[in-house]
């Protein structure tokens, strides 16, 4: 286990596991070795490939994952508080039911022959802390779920059915939701139906959520925080923004790119188009129905970015910025490399071959022009 710093910034919930298998790292004996404290705000996402540990973390957040010398390595450790209160160490663990969590599973895990009000309120009764009438009305109306009651699970979709778990889950007043791939199972159109129920719960829910995912379309969307997991170890964590502006965050060519939060300040109706600003620049992009004054979160992938010496007119990119070149880095694919630039307070990625980025003489410092070629709102 790593050791804390005197100077570490102290947070909401700190997280210790480490307990190599005396099996290795089989599907029977999976080591896990996290040491890491996250904020109890928001959604914090868990990420990374199949297999990276994610839904194992969580398992042992929510207590359901067991410690003993049969199974862990002498020297295993394990250590949970949350706010404060320890949930677990080497001494004791407390038991799941007495941990102030809700789970929602990849499947909602809904009884077939209860409508999706008596699963509901079958959560509610196991509860220690009983919803009041007004919050109840509260969590149905987030999750939309009033015209859903008297259905039994068969009777709804895949995401009707999620939505009634996330509303059981809610309606137990817990200190942490925990999201294990709720859209795991669920096809394109089904997760398009419940992303923006996720949004408004994120929004409008002051209950922490932990959210596991080996989406980063859904993590570009929901998250404000990351935290990266693989082998069972911790690649990177912190501020969502943050962290994938870094050239040195392992993730797919397809997927390399930074999450910026704009205003939309203007809109075109002859072009269909609308202007959003961030600290550093401003970019025109196609108008979805947004409203002047709202905030928004945009992807730019680093393939869509290029480099230019200049700035070109006569070209049908529409988004220019002046930037700085910050930080030049390696790609998995030896043809191609990594940019990191400035506009201002805020950055960029760009993925250009090896041969370009000698043809320009790019370097760390030098004035450059980034035309982005796509702009995707997530939010």
């Amino acid at each position: 286990m790593t050791q804390e710093s005197p100077n570490r910034q102290t947070k909401d919930a700190h997280f210790s596991f480490r307990y190599p298998s005396r099996k290795g790292a089989d599907a029977e004996g999976f080591g896990l070795d996290v040491d890491v404290s996250l904020p109890l705000r928001g959604v914090t996402a868990i990420y990374g490939h199949s297999g990276s540990g994610k839904t194992t973390l969580l398992r042992c957040i929510a207590g359901l994952q067991v410690f003993n010398k049969k199974t862990c390595a002498p020297d295993y450790i394990a250590r949970l508080t949350v706010q404060g209160d320890v949930w677990q160490d080497q001494a004791r663990q407390l038991a799941p039911h007495k941990r102030s969590i809700g789970y929602v599973f990849q499947e909602a895990g809904l009884f077939p022959h209860l409508t999706a009000e008596q699963n509901i309120d079958y959560g509610i009764r196991r509860a220690a802390n009983k919803p009041s009438a007004e919050f109840y009305d509260h969590i149905l109306s987030l999750m939309g779920i009033q015209p859903l009651l008297s259905r039994h699970p068969d009777q709804l979709s895949g995401g009707e059915r999620q939505r009634v778990a996330i509303a059981r889950a809610l309606l137990i007043k817990p200190k942490i939701l925990l999201m294990d791939e709720p859209l795991a199972s669920l096809d394109s159109a089904r997760k398009e139906e419940i992303l923006p129920y996720l949004e408004s719960l994120k929004e409008e829910s002051e209950v922490p959520i932990l959210y596991v995912s080996h989406s980063m379309d859904e993590v570009s969307r929901l998250a404000d925080h990351l935290l990266m997991l693989d082998n069972g170890k911790v690649v990177t964590e912190g501020p969502l923004e943050q962290v994938l502006s870094r050239i040195d965050v392992p993730l797919p060519a397809s997927e390399a790119g930074v999450v910026i939060t704009a205003s939309v300040m203007e809109k075109s109706p002859q072009w269909h188009l609308l202007r959003a600003e961030f600290p550093g620049g401003e970019f025109w992009l196609k108008d979805n129905g947004e409203v002047v004054g709202q905030e928004i979160r945009l992807r730019v992938f680093a393939r869509d970015v290029s480099l230019a010496r200049e700035s070109y007119g006569d070209t049908s990119i529409l988004n220019k910025l002046p930037v700085k070149v910050l930080e030049l880095g390696p790609d998995a694919d030896q043809a191609m490399c990594l940019v990191s630039l400035g506009a201002g307070q805020t950055k960029l990625l760009s993925r250009i071959t090896r041969r370009s980025a000698d043809h320009l003489r790019i370097s760390e410092g030098q004035q450059m022009w980034a035309q982005v070629k796509s702009v995707a709102i997530v939010r």
